[in-house]
């Protein structure tokens, strides 16, 4: 393909349209490393560079799993003279599977919590927001707000269980068919 082919627009929407399943895939093939990312990387560089390869139409996601897949097998080959436990193939292989039909319901679950973190009221919002997306401490919430450290964490702990039964009644729902 040359460089102002019109496919390669509909690759980087498909490309973009998965990064967060790639991302969780190679993460959970390379649990607890924190070079996850540098493979999910280059997963993404590979898929680019063999996107001549990818049949539209076909599934984008089985086909960039697969590459993602061989990325980490090379990533460990490369690491396999460090001491850390690295699996035989064979529960490389299960693990694989396994972790791709996981990344769908990551995916299911991702929109639910979505949509949930949508019903929350303004202010529990907020407090989600200041203590996982700006990963603030709780002290300085309470500050601004006249509230009590501990008193946030019982709120919080009670959001936290209000989403998890929202995403758990919207993917019973969606496996229901309504």
């Amino acid at each position: 393909m040359s460089d102002t082919d019109p496919n390669d627009s509909d690759f980087v929407a498909l490309l973009t349209e998965h990064q967060a399943a790639i991302r969780y895939y190679v993460s959970s093939l390379l649990p607890g490393d924190s070079r996850a990312a540098d493979v999910a990387q280059q997963a993404n560089l590979t898929l680019w560079e063999k996107r001549d390869d990818f049949e539209s139409g076909t599934n984008f996601k089985a086909w960039a799993f697969a590459v993602a897949r061989f990325e980490v097998l090379n990533f460990r080959k490369k690491e396999a003279r460090d001491s850390r436990l690295l699996f035989s193939d064979e529960l490389e292989e299960i693990m694989a599977g396994e972790l791709a039909s996981a990344s769908e319901d990551f995916d299911i679950r991702r929109e639910a919590l979505s949509s949930c973190l949508k019903k929350l009221k303004p202010t529990e919002l907020a407090l989600i927001r200041h203590r996982y997306f700006e990963s603030a401490p709780l002290k300085e919430f309470a500050a601004a707000n006249n509230r009590s450290a501990a008193g946030l964490k019982v709120t919080l702990h009670r959001i936290r269980n209000g989403l998890a039964g929202c995403v758990e009644r919207q993917q019973a729902r969606r496996e229901a068919g309504v």
